[in-house]
């Protein structure tokens, strides 16, 4: 009887252990569920399926879909406790928000507002957001800037300086620059580029990113020399214009022109003049010289010929007037 007793007191203990354990494992799952909840969902981004890695507490999740046109995540989302807080990890080979290469923040709408979020871990591959969500949220909207992004296009090292990108993507420079022809002599562009004003303006505009040696591939002491050697052919060739004088002053008989004034010509003596190579004399300046026309004796003749038939006409005239008046005064008589 002892011995039955001792058996069931021994199996009474074994079953209140179970109970025990089972209430715990009970329990133990109530608050798993209730609080944390760690799982993996699927999204497509225009026929590319993606894998999110999110935790959440207080909440659950009952689906993701991707809005290409705005480059945002849609969120169906339970909250039962508040605050509900979701932990989400981006790839960033399938999420991303950068902006001229560098890490800009995400923008999140709960149900149109705003929540309170922060970034809890940033490395090369990944971003994890941490978003707080009051009791009864049903949408979280989370937006970016880029979807497919590949991991090369994003910065490995936070320390890169711009001017490292800058040089990785800088096109190298042709040298010598495009425009010049290996056939030609390179005087003809130095020439081009010294003495005309407009193809040094288009070769400014055109290619201001070098140096006019360094398009032509000359050292810049050759084109010192090169320049230097056209400017002396260009002061050589230029025309030496000689200034004529002009004789705006004339000088009367026995005066010269003197340093631009008119003075007595002492080469000769008194009342004399050179003329010639010869001193002849000349007649005082106060008595101006006469001059006597000859008289031609042929045209005298000739005048008075005409003078002579002239005065038989006239007399004739007269004589034949005179005579017809006498006889016509003895008539009346």
């Amino acid at each position: 009887m002892a011995q039955l007793q001792s058996e069931r007191l021994r199996s009474l203990a074994n079953g209140n252990s179970l109970l025990k354990i089972s209430l715990g494992l009970i329990f133990f799952t109530i608050l798993s569920s209730a609080f944390v909840y760690a799982e993996t969902i699927s999204v497509d981004v225009e026929g590319t399926s993606y894998d999110v890695d999110y935790t959440v507490t207080g909440m659950s999740v009952s689906g993701i879909e991707s809005d290409s046109d705005f480059i945002s995540l849609i969120v169906t989302v339970d909250v039962t406790d508040s605050p509900g807080v979701l932990d989400i990890t981006f790839d960033r080979i399938f999420f991303d928000s950068v902006y001229d290469g560098i890490d800009d923040e995400f923008i999140i709408l709960a149900d149109g507002d705003e929540p309170s979020f922060t970034e809890i871990e940033t490395t090369s591959q990944s971003r994890t957001l941490s978003i707080e969500l009051p009791v009864g949220t049903e949408e979280i909207e989370i937006i970016g800037s880029v979807f497919g992004r590949t991991v090369d296009e994003t910065p490995s090292e936070p320390e890169e300086t711009p001017e490292e990108t800058t040089e990785e993507t800088t096109p190298e420079k042709q040298i010598p620059a495009p425009f010049v022809d290996p056939s030609k002599d390179l005087k003809f562009y130095v020439e081009r580029y010294v003495n005309e004003s407009s193809y040094k303006d288009w070769f400014e505009d055109n290619y201001s990113d070098y140096t006019f040696h360094e398009a032509l591939d000359i050292s810049k002491s050759d084109l010192d020399k090169l320049i230097a050697e056209i400017e002396k052919e260009n002061s050589e060739s230029a025309p030496v214009e000689t200034p004529v004088e002009t004789q705006t002053t004339e000088c009367g008989s026995g005066t010269i022109l003197k340093d631009g004034v008119c003075v007595l010509d002492e080469r000769c003596g008194p009342g004399t003049v050179l003329e010639g190579d010869v001193c002849i004399l000349v007649e005082s300046q106060t008595s101006p010289p006469t001059t006597t026309t000859p008289i031609s004796t042929k045209g005298l003749g000739k005048e008075l010929g005409y003078g002579l038939i002239a005065a038989f006409i006239v007399t004739g005239a007269i004589a034949i007037i005179l005579a017809l008046m006498s006889k016509a005064s003895k008539s009346s008589d």
